[in-house]
Protein backbone atom coordinates (compact mmCIF):
# COMPACT_ATOMS: atom_id res chain seq x y z
CA UNK A 1 0.00 0.00 0.00
CA UNK A 2 0.91 3.51 -0.69
CA UNK A 3 2.44 5.41 2.14
CA UNK A 4 0.10 8.54 2.68
CA UNK A 5 1.71 12.07 2.11
CA UNK A 6 0.57 13.41 4.95
CA UNK A 7 -0.65 11.52 7.92
CA UNK A 8 -2.60 13.00 11.18
CA UNK A 9 -2.79 9.92 13.15
CA UNK A 10 -4.95 11.35 16.77
CA UNK A 11 -4.29 14.16 17.17
CA UNK A 12 -5.40 16.24 19.76
CA UNK A 13 -4.57 20.16 19.86
CA UNK A 14 -4.96 22.42 23.56
CA UNK A 15 -4.54 25.83 24.43
CA UNK A 16 -3.65 26.86 28.07
CA UNK A 17 -4.51 30.31 29.43
CA UNK A 18 -3.46 31.01 33.31
CA UNK A 19 -4.29 28.03 34.92
CA UNK A 20 -7.23 26.98 31.86
CA UNK A 21 -6.58 24.37 29.14
CA UNK A 22 -8.91 23.95 26.88
CA UNK A 23 -9.10 21.12 23.87
CA UNK A 24 -9.78 22.92 20.61
CA UNK A 25 -9.69 19.42 18.50
CA UNK A 26 -10.28 15.84 19.92
CA UNK A 27 -9.26 12.62 18.51
CA UNK A 28 -8.49 13.76 15.02
CA UNK A 29 -7.30 11.64 12.10
CA UNK A 30 -6.62 11.93 8.36
CA UNK A 31 -4.73 10.91 5.36
CA UNK A 32 -3.71 12.62 2.46
CA UNK A 33 -2.36 10.69 -0.45
CA UNK A 34 0.17 11.67 -3.30
CA UNK A 35 -1.72 13.78 -5.78
CA UNK A 36 -4.99 13.69 -3.93
CA UNK A 37 -7.09 16.60 -2.60
CA UNK A 38 -8.67 16.60 0.62
CA UNK A 39 -11.51 19.08 1.74
CA UNK A 40 -11.98 20.08 5.28
CA UNK A 41 -15.17 21.38 6.03
CA UNK A 42 -16.75 22.86 8.96
CA UNK A 43 -18.16 25.79 10.38
CA UNK A 44 -16.28 28.40 12.23
CA UNK A 45 -14.42 27.48 15.05
CA UNK A 46 -14.45 23.88 14.41
CA UNK A 47 -10.81 23.35 14.60
CA UNK A 48 -10.22 23.21 10.69
CA UNK A 49 -7.42 26.20 10.68
CA UNK A 50 -6.01 25.56 13.67
CA UNK A 51 -5.38 21.62 12.65
CA UNK A 52 -3.89 22.79 9.31
CA UNK A 53 -1.58 25.31 11.16
CA UNK A 54 -0.49 23.17 13.59
CA UNK A 55 1.04 20.75 10.31
CA UNK A 56 3.74 23.38 9.78
CA UNK A 57 4.03 24.12 14.24
CA UNK A 58 2.98 27.61 13.28
CA UNK A 59 1.05 28.16 16.48
CA UNK A 60 2.80 29.49 19.62
CA UNK A 61 3.89 26.77 22.05
CA UNK A 62 2.99 28.11 24.30
CA UNK A 63 0.02 28.18 25.13
CA UNK A 64 -0.59 25.29 22.47
CA UNK A 65 0.19 21.90 23.29
CA UNK A 66 -0.36 18.75 21.48
CA UNK A 67 -1.77 15.89 24.22
CA UNK A 68 -1.73 12.79 22.07
CA UNK A 69 -1.35 12.26 18.35
CA UNK A 70 1.13 13.00 15.80
CA UNK A 71 1.60 14.52 12.46
CA UNK A 72 3.94 12.25 9.84
CA UNK A 73 5.14 14.03 6.58
CA UNK A 74 6.70 11.43 4.35
CA UNK A 75 6.48 8.94 7.53
CA UNK A 76 8.38 11.49 9.15
CA UNK A 77 7.09 13.53 12.71
CA UNK A 78 6.85 16.96 12.29
CA UNK A 79 5.59 17.84 15.69
CA UNK A 80 8.97 16.09 16.82
CA UNK A 81 11.34 17.88 14.39
CA UNK A 82 13.40 20.42 15.23
CA UNK A 83 13.63 23.95 13.79
CA UNK A 84 15.86 23.23 11.21
CA UNK A 85 14.16 20.51 9.64
CA UNK A 86 10.64 22.70 9.57
CA UNK A 87 12.53 25.20 7.94
CA UNK A 88 13.54 22.98 4.91
CA UNK A 89 9.43 22.15 4.89
CA UNK A 90 7.55 25.30 5.13
CA UNK A 91 7.31 27.23 2.15
CA UNK A 92 9.03 24.58 0.11
CA UNK A 93 7.86 21.06 0.33
CA UNK A 94 4.45 21.92 2.43
CA UNK A 95 3.34 25.70 1.49
CA UNK A 96 0.07 27.25 2.73
CA UNK A 97 -2.33 30.11 1.52
CA UNK A 98 -4.17 32.06 4.64
CA UNK A 99 -7.08 32.81 4.75
CA UNK A 100 -6.77 36.89 5.08
CA UNK A 101 -4.09 38.12 2.21
CA UNK A 102 -3.47 41.32 4.72
CA UNK A 103 -1.50 38.96 7.46
CA UNK A 104 0.59 37.68 4.48
CA UNK A 105 1.64 40.67 2.42
CA UNK A 106 4.09 42.94 3.37
CA UNK A 107 2.44 46.24 2.74
CA UNK A 108 6.16 48.09 3.18
CA UNK A 109 7.34 45.97 -0.06
CA UNK A 110 6.11 45.58 -3.69
CA UNK A 111 4.57 42.90 -4.94
CA UNK A 112 7.41 41.84 -7.14
CA UNK A 113 9.61 41.98 -3.88
CA UNK A 114 7.80 39.68 -2.01
CA UNK A 115 7.13 37.15 -5.10
CA UNK A 116 10.93 37.64 -5.74
CA UNK A 117 12.19 36.83 -2.32
CA UNK A 118 9.81 33.24 -2.49
CA UNK A 119 11.74 32.26 -5.56
CA UNK A 120 15.48 33.85 -4.04
CA UNK A 121 14.91 31.62 -1.00
CA UNK A 122 13.28 28.65 -1.86
CA UNK A 123 15.04 27.71 -5.60
CA UNK A 124 17.69 30.51 -5.90
CA UNK A 125 16.62 31.92 -8.92
CA UNK A 126 18.07 35.23 -9.78
CA UNK A 127 15.97 38.31 -10.28
CA UNK A 128 16.37 38.57 -14.14
CA UNK A 129 15.33 34.92 -14.56
CA UNK A 130 12.56 34.80 -11.52
CA UNK A 131 10.95 37.75 -13.46
CA UNK A 132 9.04 35.90 -16.14
CA UNK A 133 8.13 33.32 -13.55
CA UNK A 134 6.79 35.74 -11.76
CA UNK A 135 4.63 37.25 -14.07
CA UNK A 136 3.20 33.86 -15.60
CA UNK A 137 2.18 32.92 -12.39
CA UNK A 138 0.03 36.37 -11.79
CA UNK A 139 -1.46 36.56 -15.16
CA UNK A 140 -2.20 32.29 -14.41
CA UNK A 141 -4.10 33.10 -11.23
CA UNK A 142 -6.04 36.38 -12.65
CA UNK A 143 -3.97 39.76 -12.21
CA UNK A 144 -4.67 41.77 -15.35
CA UNK A 145 -1.97 43.64 -16.50
CA UNK A 146 0.90 42.04 -14.34
CA UNK A 147 3.36 43.69 -15.88
CA UNK A 148 2.30 47.46 -14.82
CA UNK A 149 0.99 45.63 -11.01
CA UNK A 150 4.75 44.53 -10.42
CA UNK A 151 5.44 47.69 -8.44
CA UNK A 152 2.06 47.94 -6.52
CA UNK A 153 1.53 47.56 -2.68
CA UNK A 154 -0.79 45.33 -1.47
CA UNK A 155 -3.26 48.67 -0.17
CA UNK A 156 -2.94 49.22 -3.66
CA UNK A 157 -4.84 45.87 -4.23
CA UNK A 158 -8.75 45.03 -4.37
CA UNK A 159 -9.39 42.36 -1.78
CA UNK A 160 -9.67 39.38 -4.15
CA UNK A 161 -6.70 41.03 -5.78
CA UNK A 162 -4.45 40.61 -2.42
CA UNK A 163 -5.80 36.67 -2.58
CA UNK A 164 -4.88 35.87 -5.67
CA UNK A 165 -1.28 37.48 -5.43
CA UNK A 166 -0.86 34.98 -2.26
CA UNK A 167 -1.97 31.85 -3.81
CA UNK A 168 0.45 33.12 -6.92
CA UNK A 169 3.40 33.24 -3.77
CA UNK A 170 2.58 29.84 -2.63
CA UNK A 171 2.52 28.19 -5.73
CA UNK A 172 6.13 29.33 -7.13
CA UNK A 173 7.55 26.70 -4.64
CA UNK A 174 5.82 23.86 -6.75
CA UNK A 175 5.31 22.61 -3.28
CA UNK A 176 4.54 18.82 -2.68
CA UNK A 177 1.22 19.81 -0.44
CA UNK A 178 -0.39 23.03 -0.43
CA UNK A 179 -2.44 23.80 2.38
CA UNK A 180 -5.33 26.23 1.21
CA UNK A 181 -7.32 27.81 3.97
CA UNK A 182 -10.10 29.09 2.57
CA UNK A 183 -8.25 30.54 -0.37
CA UNK A 184 -11.15 31.41 -2.50
CA UNK A 185 -13.50 33.22 0.07
CA UNK A 186 -12.70 36.69 -0.88
CA UNK A 187 -13.01 36.26 -4.90
CA UNK A 188 -15.59 37.21 -7.33
CA UNK A 189 -17.19 33.77 -8.95
CA UNK A 190 -15.72 34.28 -12.21
CA UNK A 191 -11.91 34.67 -10.18
CA UNK A 192 -13.03 31.71 -8.10
CA UNK A 193 -14.09 29.01 -11.28
CA UNK A 194 -10.44 30.07 -12.54
CA UNK A 195 -8.66 29.56 -9.39
CA UNK A 196 -10.14 26.07 -8.73
CA UNK A 197 -9.18 24.97 -12.39
CA UNK A 198 -5.83 26.15 -12.15
CA UNK A 199 -5.65 24.47 -8.86
CA UNK A 200 -6.95 21.26 -10.22
CA UNK A 201 -4.54 21.54 -13.53
CA UNK A 202 -1.29 22.20 -10.50
CA UNK A 203 -2.37 19.23 -8.88
CA UNK A 204 -2.08 16.96 -11.77
CA UNK A 205 1.03 18.27 -13.36
CA UNK A 206 3.11 18.69 -9.99
CA UNK A 207 1.42 15.38 -8.39
CA UNK A 208 1.15 18.06 -5.91
CA UNK A 209 -1.42 16.73 -2.90
CA UNK A 210 -4.16 19.49 -1.81
CA UNK A 211 -6.06 20.19 1.54
CA UNK A 212 -8.30 22.20 1.06
CA UNK A 213 -10.10 24.18 3.82
CA UNK A 214 -13.24 25.74 3.06
CA UNK A 215 -16.93 25.98 4.04
CA UNK A 216 -18.51 26.42 0.86
CA UNK A 217 -19.23 22.83 -0.28
CA UNK A 218 -20.28 23.75 -4.17
CA UNK A 219 -16.18 24.29 -4.04
CA UNK A 220 -16.07 20.79 -2.68
CA UNK A 221 -18.28 19.22 -5.64
CA UNK A 222 -15.84 20.96 -7.76
CA UNK A 223 -12.49 20.08 -6.42
CA UNK A 224 -12.36 17.06 -3.74
CA UNK A 225 -11.43 14.11 -4.01
CA UNK A 226 -12.22 13.28 -0.40
CA UNK A 227 -13.57 14.91 2.47
CA UNK A 228 -13.60 15.48 6.10
CA UNK A 229 -16.73 17.07 8.15
CA UNK A 230 -15.25 18.81 11.42
CA UNK A 231 -17.54 19.68 14.22
CA UNK A 232 -16.61 21.42 17.94
CA UNK A 233 -12.93 19.77 17.21
CA UNK A 234 -13.98 16.48 15.95
CA UNK A 235 -14.38 14.90 12.57
CA UNK A 236 -17.56 13.66 12.36
CA UNK A 237 -17.85 12.23 9.05
CA UNK A 238 -14.94 11.19 6.13
CA UNK A 239 -15.88 9.81 2.84
CA UNK A 240 -15.23 10.06 -0.58
CA UNK A 241 -16.38 13.52 -1.75
CA UNK A 242 -19.37 11.92 -4.34
CA UNK A 243 -20.27 9.60 -0.85
CA UNK A 244 -20.39 11.68 1.36
CA UNK A 245 -22.16 14.71 -0.78
CA UNK A 246 -24.82 12.37 -2.34
CA UNK A 247 -25.78 10.63 0.81
CA UNK A 248 -24.48 12.45 4.21
CA UNK A 249 -24.60 10.27 7.15
CA UNK A 250 -24.21 12.46 10.22
CA UNK A 251 -27.05 15.28 10.72
CA UNK A 252 -24.06 17.67 11.22
CA UNK A 253 -23.40 16.94 7.53
CA UNK A 254 -26.88 17.03 6.40
CA UNK A 255 -27.71 20.58 8.20
CA UNK A 256 -24.22 22.19 5.97
CA UNK A 257 -25.74 21.15 2.90
CA UNK A 258 -29.19 22.39 3.44
CA UNK A 259 -27.83 25.70 4.40
CA UNK A 260 -27.78 27.70 1.17
CA UNK A 261 -28.65 31.03 0.97
CA UNK A 262 -32.42 31.47 0.21
CA UNK A 263 -35.49 33.53 0.65
CA UNK A 264 -36.86 37.00 -0.22
CA UNK A 265 -35.68 40.46 0.45
CA UNK A 266 -38.08 41.77 3.39
CA UNK A 267 -41.15 43.91 2.10
CA UNK A 268 -40.44 47.91 0.99
CA UNK A 269 -42.64 50.12 1.63
CA UNK A 270 -42.88 52.18 -1.18
CA UNK A 271 -44.24 55.68 -0.21
CA UNK A 272 -40.41 56.90 1.32
CA UNK A 273 -38.58 59.40 0.11
CA UNK A 274 -34.68 57.89 -0.49
CA UNK A 275 -32.37 58.66 2.38
CA UNK A 276 -29.63 58.47 -0.06
CA UNK A 277 -28.98 60.16 -3.61
CA UNK A 278 -26.45 59.45 -5.98
CA UNK A 279 -25.49 61.04 -9.05
CA UNK A 280 -22.24 60.95 -11.10
CA UNK A 281 -20.16 59.77 -8.49
CA UNK A 282 -16.84 59.09 -10.04
CA UNK A 283 -12.98 58.16 -8.22
CA UNK A 284 -9.42 58.66 -9.93
CA UNK A 285 -6.65 57.99 -8.44
CA UNK A 286 -3.46 60.00 -8.87
CA UNK A 287 -0.68 58.34 -11.17
CA UNK A 288 3.14 59.36 -9.65
CA UNK A 289 6.31 58.91 -11.34
CA UNK A 290 9.81 60.56 -10.97
CA UNK A 291 11.71 61.06 -7.26
CA UNK A 292 9.47 63.41 -6.24
CA UNK A 293 6.37 61.53 -7.11
CA UNK A 294 4.47 64.17 -9.23
CA UNK A 295 1.34 63.51 -10.35
CA UNK A 296 1.40 63.13 -14.11
CA UNK A 297 -2.03 61.76 -14.80
CA UNK A 298 -5.24 60.51 -13.23
CA UNK A 299 -6.48 56.79 -13.44
CA UNK A 300 -10.17 56.75 -13.29
CA UNK A 301 -11.62 53.94 -11.23
CA UNK A 302 -14.95 54.58 -10.94
CA UNK A 303 -17.48 56.60 -13.29
CA UNK A 304 -20.98 57.91 -12.61
CA UNK A 305 -22.67 55.74 -10.60
CA UNK A 306 -26.05 57.12 -10.31
CA UNK A 307 -28.90 55.31 -7.70
CA UNK A 308 -31.09 56.31 -4.71
CA UNK A 309 -31.97 54.54 -1.43
CA UNK A 310 -34.78 54.35 0.51
CA UNK A 311 -34.92 54.01 4.28
CA UNK A 312 -35.28 49.97 4.72
CA UNK A 313 -33.92 49.23 0.99
CA UNK A 314 -30.74 47.12 -0.06
CA UNK A 315 -28.54 48.03 -2.65
CA UNK A 316 -26.57 44.87 -3.87
CA UNK A 317 -23.00 45.86 -5.71
CA UNK A 318 -21.72 43.09 -7.86
CA UNK A 319 -18.94 42.17 -9.95
CA UNK A 320 -15.51 40.48 -10.51
CA UNK A 321 -12.27 42.06 -7.83
CA UNK A 322 -11.45 45.49 -8.86
CA UNK A 323 -14.33 46.21 -10.26
CA UNK A 324 -15.07 49.30 -8.34
CA UNK A 325 -17.16 48.11 -5.21
CA UNK A 326 -15.10 48.89 -2.66
CA UNK A 327 -14.40 51.88 -3.63
CA UNK A 328 -18.04 53.02 -4.32
CA UNK A 329 -18.40 51.77 -0.56
CA UNK A 330 -15.27 54.74 0.36
CA UNK A 331 -16.37 57.11 -1.92
CA UNK A 332 -19.96 57.33 -0.02
CA UNK A 333 -18.19 57.13 3.40
CA UNK A 334 -16.28 60.32 2.22
CA UNK A 335 -13.20 58.13 3.16
CA UNK A 336 -11.91 58.49 -0.21
CA UNK A 337 -12.02 61.82 -2.59
CA UNK A 338 -14.73 61.51 -4.94
CA UNK A 339 -16.29 63.79 -7.86
CA UNK A 340 -20.48 63.94 -8.35
CA UNK A 341 -23.16 64.21 -5.38
CA UNK A 342 -24.24 62.38 -2.63
CA UNK A 343 -27.01 63.40 -0.45
CA UNK A 344 -27.47 61.71 2.75
CA UNK A 345 -30.91 62.47 4.22
CA UNK A 346 -30.87 65.90 1.72
CA UNK A 347 -27.53 66.68 3.33
CA UNK A 348 -24.54 67.58 0.72
CA UNK A 349 -22.00 65.32 2.08
CA UNK A 350 -19.93 65.65 -0.83
CA UNK A 351 -19.04 69.11 0.35
CA UNK A 352 -18.72 68.61 3.38
CA UNK A 353 -15.00 68.15 5.25
CA UNK A 354 -13.63 66.19 8.22
CA UNK A 355 -15.56 68.30 11.27
CA UNK A 356 -18.91 68.25 9.37
CA UNK A 357 -18.78 64.62 8.87
CA UNK A 358 -18.07 64.05 12.31
CA UNK A 359 -22.27 64.07 13.81
CA UNK A 360 -23.31 62.45 10.60
CA UNK A 361 -21.22 58.98 11.33
CA UNK A 362 -23.22 56.98 13.81
CA UNK A 363 -25.97 57.26 11.07
CA UNK A 364 -23.64 55.71 8.36
CA UNK A 365 -21.40 52.21 9.12
CA UNK A 366 -19.49 50.02 7.53
CA UNK A 367 -18.47 46.36 7.76
CA UNK A 368 -15.21 45.86 5.96
CA UNK A 369 -14.15 42.70 3.99
CA UNK A 370 -11.00 41.79 6.60
CA UNK A 371 -11.86 41.86 9.76
CA UNK A 372 -8.24 41.15 10.47
CA UNK A 373 -7.26 44.50 9.27
CA UNK A 374 -10.32 46.27 11.16
CA UNK A 375 -9.80 44.85 14.65
CA UNK A 376 -7.64 46.20 16.43
CA UNK A 377 -5.35 43.25 17.61
CA UNK A 378 -4.46 44.64 21.29
CA UNK A 379 -7.79 45.69 22.54
CA UNK A 380 -10.56 43.23 23.73
CA UNK A 381 -14.04 42.36 22.02
CA UNK A 382 -15.42 44.34 24.48
CA UNK A 383 -13.40 47.42 24.04
CA UNK A 384 -13.72 47.15 20.05
CA UNK A 385 -17.19 46.78 20.05
CA UNK A 386 -17.71 49.67 22.78
CA UNK A 387 -15.78 52.75 21.18
CA UNK A 388 -18.21 53.66 19.24
CA UNK A 389 -20.46 54.14 22.12
CA UNK A 390 -17.29 55.94 23.78
CA UNK A 391 -17.10 58.42 21.07
CA UNK A 392 -20.59 59.07 20.03
CA UNK A 393 -22.15 58.55 23.02
CA UNK A 394 -19.79 59.74 26.19
CA UNK A 395 -22.43 59.99 28.56
CA UNK A 396 -22.92 56.17 28.85
CA UNK A 397 -21.31 54.54 31.60
CA UNK A 398 -19.25 51.82 31.48
CA UNK A 399 -21.76 49.63 32.83
CA UNK A 400 -24.38 50.98 30.16
CA UNK A 401 -21.93 50.02 27.63
CA UNK A 402 -20.66 46.60 28.77
CA UNK A 403 -24.91 45.84 28.85
CA UNK A 404 -24.66 46.98 24.80
CA UNK A 405 -22.08 45.31 23.98
CA UNK A 406 -23.44 41.97 25.64
CA UNK A 407 -26.73 42.57 24.11
CA UNK A 408 -25.20 43.31 20.49
CA UNK A 409 -22.77 40.07 20.82
CA UNK A 410 -25.93 37.64 20.84
CA UNK A 411 -27.51 39.38 18.41
CA UNK A 412 -24.69 38.36 16.18
CA UNK A 413 -24.16 34.86 17.32
CA UNK A 414 -21.62 35.13 19.60
CA UNK A 415 -20.82 33.57 23.71
CA UNK A 416 -20.82 37.22 25.78
CA UNK A 417 -18.93 35.41 27.78
CA UNK A 418 -16.05 36.27 25.15
CA UNK A 419 -16.13 39.42 25.45
CA UNK A 420 -12.68 40.04 27.66
CA UNK A 421 -10.97 37.88 25.05
CA UNK A 422 -8.94 39.47 21.72
CA UNK A 423 -9.46 38.89 18.30
CA UNK A 424 -6.35 36.27 17.65
CA UNK A 425 -8.44 34.10 20.37
CA UNK A 426 -11.37 34.22 17.18
CA UNK A 427 -11.75 32.00 14.40
CA UNK A 428 -12.11 34.51 11.16
CA UNK A 429 -15.93 33.87 10.93
CA UNK A 430 -16.23 34.99 14.38
CA UNK A 431 -14.06 37.93 13.87
CA UNK A 432 -16.54 38.82 10.86
CA UNK A 433 -19.26 38.83 13.65
CA UNK A 434 -17.24 41.25 16.24
CA UNK A 435 -17.05 43.56 13.40
CA UNK A 436 -20.79 43.17 12.49
CA UNK A 437 -21.28 43.96 16.22
CA UNK A 438 -19.20 46.95 15.95
CA UNK A 439 -21.75 48.13 13.67
CA UNK A 440 -24.52 47.20 14.38
CA UNK A 441 -24.22 49.11 18.12
CA UNK A 442 -24.93 52.48 17.34
CA UNK A 443 -28.14 51.68 15.90
CA UNK A 444 -27.13 53.90 12.20
CA UNK A 445 -29.73 53.95 9.29
CA UNK A 446 -27.23 53.07 6.86
CA UNK A 447 -24.79 50.75 6.58
CA UNK A 448 -22.38 49.64 3.92
CA UNK A 449 -21.13 45.76 3.96
CA UNK A 450 -18.24 44.74 2.19
CA UNK A 451 -18.81 41.24 1.84
CA UNK A 452 -19.45 40.84 5.47
CA UNK A 453 -20.25 36.86 5.21
CA UNK A 454 -17.91 36.19 2.36
CA UNK A 455 -15.59 34.44 5.36
CA UNK A 456 -18.40 32.85 7.36
CA UNK A 457 -19.21 29.17 6.66
CA UNK A 458 -23.01 29.15 5.03
CA UNK A 459 -25.11 27.84 8.69
CA UNK A 460 -23.64 31.04 10.25
CA UNK A 461 -24.34 33.09 6.74
CA UNK A 462 -27.85 32.03 6.95
CA UNK A 463 -27.91 33.27 10.50
CA UNK A 464 -26.46 36.60 9.74
CA UNK A 465 -28.49 37.65 6.63
CA UNK A 466 -31.82 36.42 8.47
CA UNK A 467 -30.21 38.97 11.69
CA UNK A 468 -29.72 41.90 8.95
CA UNK A 469 -33.13 41.16 7.45
CA UNK A 470 -34.55 41.29 10.83
CA UNK A 471 -33.05 44.45 12.13
CA UNK A 472 -33.98 46.10 8.62
CA UNK A 473 -37.41 45.58 9.17
CA UNK A 474 -37.96 46.75 12.50
CA UNK A 475 -35.92 49.56 12.11
CA UNK A 476 -36.14 50.49 8.79
CA UNK A 477 -32.79 49.99 8.08
CA UNK A 478 -30.98 50.84 4.43
CA UNK A 479 -28.18 48.56 3.34
CA UNK A 480 -25.78 48.76 0.68
CA UNK A 481 -24.43 44.89 0.08
CA UNK A 482 -21.41 44.77 -1.70
CA UNK A 483 -20.55 41.01 -2.35
CA UNK A 484 -19.63 38.16 -5.09
CA UNK A 485 -21.91 35.85 -4.08
CA UNK A 486 -24.74 35.92 -6.25
CA UNK A 487 -27.15 33.86 -3.70
CA UNK A 488 -26.70 36.17 -1.04
CA UNK A 489 -27.41 39.29 -3.11
CA UNK A 490 -30.40 37.61 -4.44
CA UNK A 491 -31.59 36.45 -0.49
CA UNK A 492 -31.50 39.98 0.82
CA UNK A 493 -31.24 42.87 -1.58
CA UNK A 494 -33.68 45.03 -3.70
CA UNK A 495 -32.10 46.56 -6.23
CA UNK A 496 -28.54 45.75 -8.07
CA UNK A 497 -25.98 47.14 -9.65
CA UNK A 498 -23.20 44.96 -11.58
CA UNK A 499 -20.11 46.57 -12.13
CA UNK A 500 -17.33 46.02 -14.93
CA UNK A 501 -13.86 47.87 -14.35
CA UNK A 502 -15.57 50.95 -12.86
CA UNK A 503 -18.38 51.54 -15.28
CA UNK A 504 -22.37 50.06 -14.29
CA UNK A 505 -22.97 46.69 -16.79
CA UNK A 506 -26.34 46.14 -15.66
CA UNK A 507 -28.59 47.79 -13.24
CA UNK A 508 -32.17 47.15 -11.94
CA UNK A 509 -34.38 45.44 -10.06
CA UNK A 510 -32.51 42.71 -8.32
CA UNK A 511 -35.16 39.91 -9.31
CA UNK A 512 -35.45 41.03 -12.98
CA UNK A 513 -31.42 41.54 -13.06
CA UNK A 514 -31.03 37.90 -11.96
CA UNK A 515 -34.12 36.42 -13.84
CA UNK A 516 -33.94 38.01 -16.99
CA UNK A 517 -30.13 39.68 -17.61
CA UNK A 518 -29.80 41.72 -20.90
CA UNK A 519 -25.97 42.23 -20.59
CA UNK A 520 -23.58 39.39 -21.39
CA UNK A 521 -21.35 39.91 -18.51
CA UNK A 522 -24.23 39.55 -16.30
CA UNK A 523 -24.84 36.52 -18.06
CA UNK A 524 -21.34 35.25 -17.38
CA UNK A 525 -21.28 35.77 -13.43
CA UNK A 526 -24.66 33.91 -13.35
CA UNK A 527 -23.39 30.95 -14.81
CA UNK A 528 -19.99 31.00 -12.73
CA UNK A 529 -22.04 31.20 -9.61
Amino acid sequence: MTQPLLSIDNLSIAFSKQDETRTVVTDLSLQIQPGETLALVGESGSGKSVSALSILRLLPSPPVSYPQGDILFHGSSLLHADEHTLRGIRGNKIAMIFQEPMVSLNPLHSLEKQLYEVLSLHRGMRKEAARGEILDCLERTGIRNAAKRLNDFPHQLSGGERQRVMIAMALLTRPELLIADEPTTALDVTVQAQILTLLRELRDELNMSLLFITHNLSIVRKLADSVAVMQNGRCVEQNSASTLLSAPQHPYTQRLLDSEPSGDPVPLKTDSTPLLRVEDLSVSFPIRKGILRRIVDQNPVLKNIRFSLRPGESLGLVGESGSGKSTTGLALLRLIASQGEILFDDMPLHRWNRRQMLPVRPRMQVVFQDPNSSLNPRLSVLQIIEEGLRVHQPGLSAQQREEEVMRVMAEVGLDAGTRHRYPAEFSGGQRQRIAIARALILKPELIILDEPTSSLDRTVQAQILALLKGLQEKHRLAYIFISHDLQVVRALCHQVIVLRQGEVVEQGECQRVFSAPTQRYTRQLLSAD
